[in-house]
Parts: C-alpha cells; structure tokens; sequence
C-alpha cells in the first residue's frame, strides 16, 4: 500500500513540474514582439542583417528534442512580412527565473518587454524577451 502512495505522489509530483515548466507557452506561431538588432549577427548559420525584426515563435520543435520538454522552439525574424532569418529560442519558466540575470522585467511592468545585448567577450549578441510571464532567450552568434 505504501508502495501505490509513493508511486501516485512521484507521477502527481512529475506530472505538476511538467506542467510548471510549460506555462502559459503557446503551441501554436505567435508573435512575441519586436526587437531592434543594432549589428549584423548570424541565426542558423546564415546572416541577419541590423534592423528592427518582428520575433514570431513557430510550433516547430528543435531536435533533439528532451522527451516530456518542450522548452526549446524555433523562433523567425520577420521583416516585411518575410522571414528574414530563424533561430533557436530556449524557453525559460517563471520557476527558473531566480538562476538568470536580471532580463527585460527589471524595472518594467512584470510580464512583457525585450531586451537586447552583448553578452560578455562580445560573441554573442543575446535577445531576451518576456511575454505573458514566460522568457524566451536567443542567442545569436556575432
């Protein structure tokens, strides 16, 4: 008996973390809103030009894909009603938030903004944007 109770209380327990770290996360393309990139950088592997892109989150999963996660999506950079480049985003729950530097909600109203910037030795240019109290981070190579 005690075995059942100890086996219920793990899937119960499994079954809450999972939905935690999914969120309010859409499951279908939304966009997340627009972000200025002052520099040419590159997104899956081919250039992205400076200027300002509207960032549009796919329901394409990236694989190798995590069985029972989904916290990694392919984002587009729209531009024009084109898709300009695509990349990698790293899905961020609100449970997780404590072990990341301060992002786009410091100092805003909580749940919305983006930001934008060189992560340190200036190889990286990050685009952090958070949108209904879940972070999406992408990391763009220089």
């Amino acid at each position: 008996m005690k075995v059942r109770w100890l086996v219920a209380f793990l899937v119960a327990a499994f079954t809450g973390v999972a939905a935690a770290q999914q969120g309010t996360v859409p499951t279908a393309e939304t966009a997340l809103g627009s972000v200025h990139i002052p520099r040419s950088v590159k997104a899956d592997g081919k250039d992205l030009k400076a200027g300002t892109y509207t960032v549009r989150l796919t329901a394409q999963e990236a694989s190798p894909s995590v069985p029972g996660q989904k916290m990694e999506r392919w984002v587009e950079f729209m531009q024009g009603g084109k898709v300009a480049g695509r990349e990698v985003v790293s899905i961020v729950p609100a449970s997780e938030m404590k072990d990341l530097m301060p992002g786009p909600d410091s100092g805003k109203a909580p749940g919305s903004g983006a930001k934008v910037e060189m992560l340190k030795g200036n190889d990286y240019m990050r685009v952090w944007i958070a949108r209904n109290g879940v972070n999406y981070l992408i990391h763009l190579p220089v």
